[in-house]
């Protein structure tokens, strides 16, 4: 299949690339390298230089004639969405709408879209969520994501595109930026590895379902088969709070730190876990790879770029 991945470049659609193109498909990426890095991009990918909200988004799809456009390019930082909502917007909806539009133009069969399995839920929930809970968002970033989930039922509805919602738990493994306020596990890691200070935010009891990039991949590429449709939450029913994240790295890495608070941020869900019995019940999906495990391989891979 002729495959567009955006945010390529990224830490967990680089990932997915590689899997696409070791299954033997065509894949084309476009990253805007805002927060992607080049030395992600696998060699036998086209890579394009282009943001998702560029008017040359159309040409590039009408001329390539995507068969499938697998979505995650996205401004992704919760607490970025908060303090700037408009930016987020610009990014995370209208960025996606001019990718649907230029898919529906130009046949695209099927749109497989990064959804959150935390920040479109909210703390009302049960736990483990399931796919059929209450939607409340609290945060522009959850909210966009909702949108865009909102929008691609409209276009699965009206011109008949195929459409595969995954909405992610928090994600770790190789490949993770340290960078920003996201992904607290390659943050911790990188300051450990640095001898600096990790910064707990608030009291460290905010709990997340933390889930291997590895098993996220697979369920990327389930999502490639004619039959999968529809709204999946991809996560490990398991919830780990940030503080039990940071003394199990600091016990891996074998370093003596202790935990430092500092101010909890706005806009962060008190509690996220989620189910994936519905993926695991259709599609045979389920995560493999245990906390401690994934750790133990996002550390060696930390620890090989030093």
């Amino acid at each position: 299949m002729n495959i567009l991945v955006t945010g390529g470049a990224g830490f967990i659609a680089s990932n997915i690339v590689d899997a696409y193109l070791s299954l033997g498909h065509k894949v084309t990426i476009i990253d805007n390298l805002s927060t992607g890095d080049v030395r992600n991009i696998n060699p036998n990918a086209r890579f394009i230089e282009m943001d998702i909200t560029s008017e040359n988004v159309l040409d590039l799809f009408m001329a390539e004639r995507f068969d499938i456009l697998n979505h995650h390019a996205a401004q992704m930082d919760v607490r970025f969405s908060v303090s700037n909502p408009l930016f987020d917007a610009n990014s995370n909806i209208i960025g996606g709408l001019n990718l649907y539009n230029a898919a529906q133009k130009s046949g695209v069969k099927k749109i497989i879209f990064a959804s959150s399995g935390g920040a479109i839920y909210g703390d009302n929930v049960d736990i483990p969520t399931t796919e059929n809970s209450l939607l409340e968002p609290c945060s522009p970033y959850g909210i966009a994501k909702l949108t865009n989930e909102k929008y691609l039922s409209f276009y699965r509805d009206t011109y008949n595109i195929d459409v595969v919602c995954l909405r992610y738990a928090n994600i770790y493994g190789p490949r993770q930026s340290f960078k920003g306020e996201a992904g607290v596990v390659a943050i911790f890691i990188h300051k450990l590895l640095n001898n600096e200070q990790p910064i707990i935010n608030g009291d460290g009891k905010n709990i997340r379902d933390y889930v291997f990039v590895n098993d996220v991949v697979k369920a990327n590429v389930i999502a490639l088969n004619k039959e999968v449709n529809g709204i999946y939450n991809i996560g490990t029913e398991i919830g780990t709070d940030v503080n039990q994240i940071f003394n199990n790295i600091k016990n891996l890495i074998g370093i003596d730190c202790e935990e430092f608070h500092g101010e909890a941020k706005k806009g962060e869900q008190r509690l996220s876990c989620i189910s994936y019995q519905k993926f695991c019940k259709q599609h045979n999906w389920k995560p493999e790879t245990k906390l401690l495990d994934g750790l133990k391989e996002t550390i060696n891979y930390f620890q090989k770029q030093l």
